[in-house]
């Protein structure tokens, strides 16, 4: 009966442990979804976490000397993730970092349909690779026109780093 005593009291002792004396986990932002989905289901991010907001972002043009020709859906894309990639990249951040992702397509196929194929082929490259696992949650809506008339789509996203 000591014995027993004895051990409910060395148990007692181990969990009335002030809250600093334990390590505490490291804040994360967790990600669900399908494994083989291109984006996540949720994401969730922990208090404290820093947030930026990247205003929508279109495509540069391919040929500088032709200031009017942006290409197609995946073209774009192309060029205005590239460019998401660098503006992270310039402030410390990354592409893992994204969290939450808005996508904004012109129908560019037979039968006023957007391309959404070729915008998400190139996503993948960005989102859910080896090198860079993380996939953002995000909406993916067909509009009417942008603010170009060449221009097929706009993206916009929110990144978070956890505290």
């Amino acid at each position: 009966m000591t014995r027993l005593l004895a051990c409910a009291a060395a148990t007692l002792a181990l969990t009335a442990l002030p809250a600093a004396a334990k390590p505490a986990p490291k804040p994360v932002i967790e990600r669900t979804g399908k494994p083989e989905a291109v984006i996540s289901s949720t994401t969730l991010i922990p208090p404290g976490a820093q947030i930026m907001y990247l205003s929508g972002g279109t495509a540069s043009p391919v040929d500088p000397a032709k200031p009017d020709e942006f290409g197609d859906t995946a073209t774009q894309t192309q060029s205005i993730l590239s460019k998401m990639k660098a503006q992270l990249e310039g402030m410390g951040w990354s592409m893992g970092d994204v969290v939450k992702m808005n996508v904004f397509l012109v129908a560019a196929l037979p039968g006023g349909r957007m391309d959404s194929a070729g915008m998400n082929g190139v996503f993948k490259t960005f989102f859910g690779t080896p090198e860079q696992p993380n996939k953002p949650a995000r909406t993916t809506v067909q509009v009417f026109a942008l603010g170009r008339p060449t221009t097929l789509v706009e993206i916009e996203a929110v990144a978070a780093k956890a505290p």
